[in-house]
């Protein structure tokens, strides 16, 4: 994911900066990062740590014995590391969409690469004229009333509805090195709702615009060797799913991080002893 130009992280997560000088919006993202349980990622971070644990099994043994705590806070870094490579790639990869699609100088990386090109085979299987079709790309849009803002990767025209009418689609896109280009998450249609219905866009001069009328919403899964466009229901009973989040995620964060401890009272044998 890029970084928004008004986006800041906090102690919470991502927030958004409003420039119209109200409150700071909590990211679409991090409402589902704070709400939803990601019931996959601790077997993964497990199996990671376990395969570099086999990979470095003379190590490990030796430094079990010699060098115990630095091997263990090793240990515990190992899934997170992993995690971090992953996104500043997924970072590198929506940058360059973004760039190809503003017909901007892209930057040499041979990681992003493959990424990019099965992003230029996707526009070209559908006929993508990137001066007529595409609406908008990386635009921050605003719930000032909800109060939470997002980045919509992508808001164009495809020929998907009938005879081929141009429909508007709101498109993310989601790059993956181990993932089936196919596969999906439930919370995506969250994403996706939360921004489709969201009231303005943020225009170049920091001034709302209108929100585009989204007909259709999408994953565009790009992975090194293939990729799918996978049509998500980013509708009325996703954005209601959205909202429950984001009140959970709303309180969380403005919940206190302690609370003080009660005392038992003064007992009546105490006070009688006092006396």
């Amino acid at each position: 994911m890029t970084e928004p130009r008004l986006a800041k992280p906090t102690e919470h997560g991502r927030y958004y900066t409003d420039p119209a000088g109200g409150p700071d919006l909590i990211s679409v993202t991090n409402v589902l990062d704070t709400s939803v349980h990601k019931h996959a990622l601790r077997p993964w971070a497990v199996r990671l740590t376990v395969e570099w644990v086999l990979e470095h099994r003379i190590e490990v043994a030796r430094r079990a014995i010699t060098d115990r705590a630095a091997l263990v806070h090793e240990l515990k870094a190992v899934s997170q590391a992993v995690s971090e490579a992953a996104a500043d790639l997924g970072t590198r990869v929506h940058l360059a969409c973004e760039q190809r699609l503003l017909r901007a100088p892209i930057p040499n990386d041979a990681q992003v690469r493959p990424y990019l090109r099965r992003f230029d085979m996707w526009l070209a299987e559908w006929g993508v004229d990137i001066d007529r079709d595409v609406v908008a790309t990386e635009i921050t849009v605003l719930h000032r009333r909800l109060g939470y803002a997002g980045t919509a990767d992508l808001m164009i025209w495809l020929p998907t509805g009938p005879g081929a009418r141009m429909e508007l689609w709101l498109i993310d896109y989601k790059s993956s090195a181990t993932r089936s280009a196919r596969s999906v998450y439930a919370e995506n249609s969250q994403q996706l709702a939360a921004l489709r219905f969201a009231e303005a866009v943020l225009l170049p001069d920091d001034t709302d615009g209108g929100m585009p009328a989204i007909e259709r919403t999408a994953v565009l899964n790009l992975r090194q060797r293939s990729h799918a466009l996978v049509e998500m229901p980013g509708n009325q009973d996703a954005f209601r799913a959205f909202r429950g989040a984001l009140v959970n995620a709303q309180w969380h964060h403005a919940a206190p991080s302690s609370y003080p401890a009660l005392t038992p009272p003064v007992s009546a044998s105490t006070l009688r002893k006092a006396a």
